[in-house]
């Protein structure tokens, strides 16, 4: 497939750039500063644009089967950046006919799973007070989503580690796995690139967790 990836130096972005060449998709990487991207091979095109400008990103867009996101705020004052970069790329993708998004979330906006422990619903409340600016941006980024025309994905993993890619994890379409805690960014990657040709996830938040 021929693939955008939106976010490529993040944390989740340069996992789904390198899992997708393994997997011998041709992948546009689109960055601000390309040193920040480690990723080599053939069918590797990176592509520096100004991702709050939609004409920009047109030509990174243009004849992709899908384009994958992991743009996001990386701290509380980065709070607003997921829907405002969200937009451009939705009106580019719209301007160019391409369909397909699959964009990072989080499990807090899932609904609450049945049986939860009290603990895990304490300490939620906790995060969700601490990083509530952040959650309120992603909150209005899935509501752009919702009244776009594209095939949107959002993938809602709960507390993100950097540890290996395991393949072994639950998902939940339209809810968020029970007792769910942790989720490797290696397997949120590969989770969003199978979940490519899934139609069970178009227009529907995923829950994915351990």
């Amino acid at each position: 497939m021929k693939l955008t990836v939106f976010g490529a130096t993040g944390g989740i972005g340069r996992e789904i750039v390198g899992q997708a060449l393994a997997s011998g998709h041709e992948v546009t990487a689109v960055v601000r500063n390309p040193a920040g991207l480690t990723a080599t091979g053939e069918r590797l095109t990176v592509l520096r644009a100004d991702l709050s400008d939609p004409e920009t990103l047109r030509g990174a867009v243009k004849g992709r089967d899908a384009v994958l996101s992991g743009l996001g705020a990386r701290s509380r004052a980065d709070a607003g950046v997921a829907a405002r970069l969200t937009r451009s790329v939705l009106t580019a993708m719209e301007a160019e006919k391409v369909r397909r998004l699959l964009v990072v979330s989080a499990a807090p906006l899932g609904p609450v799973p049945d049986g939860q422990a009290v603990l895990d619903k304490a300490v939620l409340a906790i995060i969700n007070t601490v990083l509530k600016d952040v959650y309120a941006d992603l909150r209005v980024m899935e509501s752009d989503l919702a009244a776009s025309t594209a095939d949107w994905t959002s993938v809602r993993p709960p507390k993100l580690t950097d540890k290996p890619r395991t393949g072994r994890y639950r998902t939940v379409v339209g809810g968020t796995p029970s007792r769910g805690r942790s989720l490797a960014r290696a397997d949120v990657a590969h989770a969003m690139l199978a979940m490519i040709d899934d139609p069970a996830t178009v227009k529907q938040g995923v829950g994915v967790a351990y």
